[in-house]
C-alpha cells in the first residue's frame, strides 16, 4: 500500500469518528442530501425496489457489480475503466491474490458480457487506464504502479512502447521515486502523465514515448500539485479559458487545478471536491469520481450539479461485500460516461466493485 493511501485511511477513520460525534457535520450532510436528490436513508440490503439517485435530468438507477468477472478471475482493486468506439469496455484491476488467472485487463461487450482478458504483466500494478483515438487506430495507455511504467498497448494488449522514470528530467535520484497514476492527451498527441504516487510531478511525453518536459512541480501553491492522481485535457472552454486546458485531480491538495498545457496556473475548483481522483467530460458536464465516497457531476462553470451515491464517511474498504450499503459508494477511483449516457464507476476496494449508474428514462 502506498504512503498516500495509508494516510488516507488514517484520515478517513478520524473523519468518520468526528462526523459521528459532532453536530457541526449535520448541516453539510443535509446539503449533500439535497444535491443527491434524496433525503431518504439508505435502502436496506436485499431490498427489491430499484435504487434511483440524483435529481432532475441527472437521475440514475444504481446497479452494483454490473461487470462480473469470469469464474477463473477474482477482482483485486478495480482501478480504471475505458470504452472504445465499438462500445467495448476495458477494466483494469490489480488481481486478487486468490485469483487463478492473473490477467489484469478484462474486456466486456457494451451490455456488460465478458469477452476476453489479458495483461498478466500488469497484475498488482494495474492503475490508470486511458483510451486514445489516434490516426492509425485506438490505443490504451496504462499506468502500472507495480512496475512503475507508462505502457501504450493496442486494444488486444500488444505492447507498442513502455516509458519508465524520466531520469533525464533531473528531478529523480533513482527510478523508484517515480510512480505514474494516470495520463491524458493534448491536441498534438502529447501525453501528459501524473506522477501521483511518486514525486508528484506532471510530465509531458511525445507520441513516441520519449520524455519532453516537466509541466508541474510538487507543492501547495498555485501551479504546484500534490498527488496529481488524474488528468484531463479539458476542451469545454471553462471560466478559466476557452483554450484546451490541463485539468488536474490535485488529490493531495483536495482540489482540482487548471493549468495551461505549458503548466501556467489558471485557477482552482474546490466547491464540492474532497479527494478527486479523475475527470471525464460529456458535453458541458464533467464527471468527478472522488475517493471520499462520492461521484460528482459539475457544470460548464465547474459548479456541482449533483452528488451521486454519497457514502461519506466510509470505513468499508476492507469489509466483505454483504457489508456494503446499497446505493452508497465506498471509494470511487475512476468513472466514465458510456456512449449511451450511462455512467460506469470502478472502486478502490480489495474485492473490486464496478457499478453502473443507468440513466433513468426521461431524465
Amino acid at each position: 500500500m502506498t504512503t498516500a493511501r495509508r494516510d488516507f485511511l488514517m484520515m478517513a477513520a478520524a473523519m468518520g469518528a468526528a462526523a459521528a460525534s459532532s453536530a457541526i457535520a449535520r448541516p453539510a450532510q443535509a446539503a449533500r442530501s439535497l444535491l443527491d436528490g434524496t433525503g431518504a436513508p439508505p435502502v436496506p440490503a436485499g431490498a427489491a425496489q430499484p435504487i434511483v439517485v440524483g435529481s432532475g435530468s441527472n437521475r440514475y438507477q444504481v446497479m452494483h457489480d454490473w461487470l462480473k468477472p469470469p469464474a477463473d478471475i477474482v477482482y483485486g482493486d478495480t482501478h480504471g475503466v475505458a470504452q472504445d468506439a465499438a462500445g467495448n469496455i476495458y477494466l483494469a484491476h490489480t488481481v486478487h491474490p486468490t485469483s487463478p488467472t492473473k490477467d489484469a485487463v478484462l474486456v466486456f461487450s457494451p451490455d456488460g458480457t465478458f469477452l476476453r482478458s489479458w495483461g498478466a504483466a500488469f497484475a498488482g500494478g494495474a492503475h490508470g487506464l486511458d483510451l486514445h483515438a489516434e490516426s492509425d487506430g485506438e490505443y490504451l495507455y496504462h499506468c502500472d504502479t507495480g512496475r512503475r511504467l507508462l505502457v501504450k498497448t493496442k486494444l488486444d494488449g500488444t505492447v507498442v512502447w513502455e516509458a519508465g522514470c524520466p531520469m533525464e528530467s533531473g528531478v529523480y535520484k533513482s527510478p523508484d521515486q517515480w510512480c505514474p497514476t494516470n495520463a491524458t492527451f493534448g491536441p498534438d498527441g502529447t501525453v501528459f502523465v501524473g506522477d501521483g504516487y511518486g514525486g508528484s510531478y506532471i510530465h509531458a511525453f511525445g507520441t513516441d514515448g520519449k520524455w519532453k518536459r516537466i509541466v508541474a512541480h510538487p507543492g501547495k501553491d498555485p501551479g504546484q500539485v500534490s498527488c496529481p492522481h488524474g488528468l484531463l485535457v479539458d476542451l469545454r472552454g471553462t471560466a478559466f479559458t476557452k483554450e484546451p486546458t490541463l485539468c488536474v485531480a490535485d488529490r493531495g491538495n483536495r482540489r482540482i487545478q487548471y493549468l495551461t498545457l505549458d503548466g501556467k496556473h489558471l485557477g482552482f475548483v474546490t466547491e464540492g471536491q474532497r479527494m478527486p481522483c479523475d475527470m471525464k467530460t460529456r458535453g458541458e458536464l464533467m464527471l468527478v469520481p472522488d475517493l471520499e465516497s462520492v461521484v460528482t457531476i459539475v457544470d460548464g462553470q465547474n459548479k456541482p450539479v449533483v452528488h451521486l451515491c454519497d457514502g461519506h464517511p466510509s470505513s468499508l474498504r476492507g469489509a466483505p461485500r454483504d457489508k456494503f450499503i446499497p446505493g452508497k459508494f465506498v471509494h470511487p477511483h475512476d468513472a466514465i460516461w458510456l456512449a449511451n449516457g450511462d455512467i460506469l464507476v470502478a472502486e478502490w476496494v480489495p474485492i473490486g466493485r464496478v457499478t453502473l449508474l443507468k440513466r433513468v428514462a426521461g431524465a
